[in-house]
């Protein structure tokens, strides 16, 4: 993608079919150990390649596809950056360090939740990743990208992915399917397919199609509310597609893949945090075979959801574990002091730049 008369990211092409007119195969193979196992992004460091080269493919082809703007830490680890891409525009991505002492989890484990696009169009009632809109797409090369230049700042592998920061993932799958392709590759970043997760707000034409990718990814499900009308206070797109739909799709998914997904669950006081919807998460769950994520709500800046008192959080977590559902977890989730829900950092850049 050509941005403002920009040099072409390098990046937005396929690792597998890097082409460089005039490039011998060796170099170019060179290019690709130094961006992919070495996370080099600097043409100039790349310093077996001869220096006429590096500068002719610096005058051609742009290797960084954004910059750190900010980065904030949390007490308890949890990182996230603010990046600015060659057009200005601004995203997010978030560092999650595995919280020691978990149960089958390695304690060194890193996941990175990462943007598919800037801003969103779902308008998500608990989300600051739409409250400015949806501005574009990210290029398959801003989606790789964030990986790489997260695992940068981590210094070390970072060992899940999972495409739930700013914007829509299946409202992407021309650039991110791309990215996936990558990631995945042994040429590329090599990151296995069990520790990739696709989060959907229900999109259930690109459910259906994302079924059809041939590798074994996991899909989460952003229900947020056991009936139609509960959701519908909380997620817009459920008026085009209904809870029905979506679980009709959901198992249609399961059937082609063979693979467990996820409901991920937020909860909002007053909202979807009543007895009666945890009945009905417990019966979806249960009816899909699938794991349940109950997140308490993240307060965000300019919209007077609260997250529910701890008692009743409890309360709503026992009941769906009393409905059976296969597995449940509470996510008690990091980064409250570092503007963790997806979107309120670029959100708060972006008023501070106008002010």
């Amino acid at each position: 993608m050509q941005m403002n008369g920009m040099r072409p990211l390098l990046l937005d092409s396929p690792s597998e079919e890097w082409k460089m007119d005039g490039v011998p195969a060796y170099r170019v193979e060179q290019v690709r150990n130094w961006v992919f196992e070495k996370g080099v992004l600097d043409w100039e460091e790349m310093t077996n390649l001869p220096s006429s080269l590096r500068a002719e493919l610096s005058e051609f082809w742009d290797a960084v596809p954004m910059d750190k703007m900010r980065a904030q830490g949390s007490k308890d680890t949890t990182q996230k950056f603010l990046w600015r891409l060659r057009d200005g525009q601004l995203i997010e991505s978030v560092l999650i360090p595995a919280t020691k002492g978990t149960r089958g989890m390695r304690s060194s484990r890193l996941t990175l939740c990462v943007s598919t696009q800037v801003g969103c169009a779902l308008g998500c009632k608990f989300c600051a990743s739409g409250l400015d809109g949806l501005k574009r797409n990210l290029t398959t090369g801003e989606i790789i990208g964030q990986v790489l230049l997260a695992r940068n700042e981590a210094g070390r592998r970072i060992d899940n992915l999972v495409f739930m920061g700013m914007g829509e993932p299946l409202a992407n799958l021309p650039a991110l399917l791309p990215a996936l392709d990558q990631i995945l590759s042994p040429k590329g970043l090599g990151i296995g397919a069990r520790h990739l997760t696709l989060s959907t707000s229900g999109l259930v034409p690109k459910i259906l199609e994302l079924a059809k990718y041939p590798a074994q990814i996991r899909l989460a499900i952003s229900l947020h509310g056991g009936d139609n009308q509960t959701r519908e206070k909380i997620m817009p797109i459920n008026r085009t597609y209904p809870v029905e739909q979506l679980l009709e799709a959901c198992e249609r998914f399961i059937e082609e893949r063979k693979k467990m997904i996820t409901l991920e669950y937020i909860l909002i006081e007053g909202i979807n945090d009543d007895l009666e919807q945890a009945e009905l998460l417990a019966k979806h769950a249960k009816r899909l075979n699938a794991k349940v994520n109950l997140i308490p709500y993240n307060q965000v800046d300019g919209l007077e959801w609260k997250r529910p008192e701890l008692s009743q959080i409890r309360a709503f977590h026992k009941k769906v574990e009393q409905g059976d559902a296969p597995r449940v977890t509470l996510r008690m989730e990091k980064g409250h002091d570092i503007d963790a829900a997806c979107g309120q950092l670029r959100l708060r850049e972006t008023a501070e730049s106008l002010s």
